[in-house]
């Protein structure tokens, strides 16, 4: 399983969202910190789900954060749009 779907897999199981979009943004930041060969290094990620009603938004990347577990260590960004 790819880091990409990994994330989708997680998030999907925890949130069950309405909309779910991962985007494996890495050969954008070619030559940069962090890149590498073959991508799954920096992750754009924007989730919406009733779950996260009445949650504050550092609540919500918390949760976001927990759900992922041992990913997050493994990819070296992880932009965050997340909504109800």
């Amino acid at each position: 399983m790819t880091v990409t779907e990994e994330i989708r897999t997680r998030l999907q199981e925890a949130f069950t969202p309405h909309e779910l979009e991962v985007i494996d943004d890495s050969e954008s930041h070619r030559g940069h910190a962090g890149h590498r060969e073959g991508g799954e290094s920096h992750f754009n990620v924007r989730i919406r789900s009733a779950a996260f009603q009445g949650q504050s938004r550092v609540a919500r990347h918390r949760a976001v954060h927990a759900a992922l577990g041992d990913v997050v260590p493994r990819i070296h960004a992880l932009a965050l749009d997340i909504d109800v």
